[in-house]
């Protein structure tokens, strides 16, 4: 699709596990991993974490927020 960045497929669901994106076998969503942003400063370490789920309205400006206030410290 001409995207100038790797896309990551995780049919077996290691890479969910890994990042804690997991459901419980039992939940009804259980097939589907949580939405969850991650904002990840320059040196490649996670600043922090958003646990989205169904709250996505303002989750954007709340993210770009944040990135600014990131980018301002340094």
């Amino acid at each position: 699709m001409g995207f100038d960045f790797p896309l990551l497929s995780n049919p077996d669901r290691e890479v969910a596990g890994l990042l804690d994106v997991s459901r419980p076998p039992l939940h009804p969503m259980a097939a589907f991993p949580r939405r969850v942003t991650y904002l990840i400063d320059p040196e490649g370490v996670v600043a922090r974490s958003y646990d989205v789920g169904r709250h996505i309205k303002g989750h954007g400006e709340e993210v770009l927020a944040d990135l600014r206030a990131l980018t301002d410290a340094d």
